[in-house]
């Protein structure tokens, strides 16, 4: 009786011992790894770990390390100043080196991280020409000098556009760098009743704004600075101006030479604004002086410093901060007088 049980006995035994092996929750590696008294095959293969001197959480550092290293970080919050020096004489000064040059963001001087002795940062002119009645006697004169310093300022990677100032203002040529169109475009200026200077500058300013950063931003405006028509006023011109961190050049033709019998508050105007961008002022005093004036803005282009800085403090968002640049000797420096803070 016993000989017959005892195998169906050890049987059920090895059934049941068999099933407990099996009852190991999937995935379980530790467990399986754990039974060094399993045979070769029944073992489960460890995964690969780091190097013993490289815990596995440093691997993982190293390996974000090396992803950042492929990507160019960019810091919003570097300023650019564009600086004109010119010597005792009016000429541009080049070939200044770094150290003569001192910068101070509201009186506190800043390090110098960036320094271009010659800038080579495309332009983007806003070339505006007042096509007013009062203007117009010396229309054709502006358009012979204004065609050619398009011709002479244009060079790979610049861009222009045209505008006739008037009681509107109205764009005639898009940015761009076809000579040929552009100079049409110049020998196209209606004419019109009223002059809008401040909208005019705002105008620009609006355009040249969304222009890019890698790039430089001009205005060239050529008047009689007789303000009459605009809907903006000044201070909404000037805020514009500072905005767009915007050169302003201004060539104002006097049909009326004594003070007394013509219009100087665009003038006093255009001065204030002309300043705080710093661009500079030209008071021809024939219209035949308006190519060698458009020549020497040309030279004054070319021969731009570019310094760029990391503001220490920096000011609040959306505050106007102040900016000087000094050059010891006997140099004038023009440069934008204050930017616009962005958000923290």
């Amino acid at each position: 009786m016993r000989a017959t049980t005892y195998p169906a006995r050890l049987l059920v035994f090895l059934f049941c011992a068999a099933a407990l092996a099996a009852i190991s929750l999937p995935g379980d590696a530790s467990f399986a790894q754990d039974k060094p008294n399993r045979p070769p095959w029944a073992q489960k293969s460890k995964p690969a770990s780091a190097p013993a001197s490289q815990p596995a959480d440093e691997a993982d550092d190293s390996q974000d390390s090396a992803s950042q290293r492929g990507r160019i970080r960019v810091n919003v919050n570097l300023v650019n100043v564009l600086v004109s020096v010119l010597d005792e004489h009016n000429r541009p000064a080049p070939d200044l080196p770094r150290e003569s040059f001192h910068l101070f963001e509201e009186g506190v001087e800043q390090k110098i991280d960036v320094f271009e002795p010659e800038t080579q940062l495309p332009l983007d002119l806003a070339l505006m020409i007042d096509s007013s009645l009062s203007a117009h006697k010396e229309i054709a004169f502006e358009q012979e000098a204004a065609a050619h310093f398009i011709s002479q300022v244009l060079r790979p990677g610049d861009r222009l556009a045209v505008y006739a100032v008037g009681e509107s203002v109205t764009q005639l040529a898009g940015f761009s760098d076809n000579v040929a169109t552009l100079q049409a475009a110049v020998h196209r200026m209606p004419s019109d009743a009223g002059t809008s200077l401040y909208d005019a500058v705002l105008l620009a300013s609006h355009s040249l704004e969304h222009r890019g950063e890698d790039r430089r931003r001009v205005i060239i405006l050529v008047t009689d600075a007789g303000e009459t028509t605009s809907t903006s006023d000044f201070d909404a011109a000037r805020k514009a101006a500072v905005r767009s961190g915007s050169l302003l050049y201004t060539i104002v033709i006097r049909p009326v030479k004594n003070e007394s019998g013509r219009n100087t508050a665009g003038e006093h105007a255009l001065e204030t604004i002309t300043d705080t961008m710093g661009g500079a002022m030209f008071y021809p005093d024939v219209a035949s002086e308006l190519d060698a004036i458009f020549d020497r803005i040309n030279r004054e282009l070319r021969t731009q410093y570019r310094l760029g800085y990391y503001p220490n403090p920096r000011g609040p968002a959306n505050t106007y901060r102040q900016i000087e640049v000094k050059v010891p000797g006997k140099f004038q420096v023009r440069h934008r007088k204050s930017y616009l803070t962005g958000p923290q």
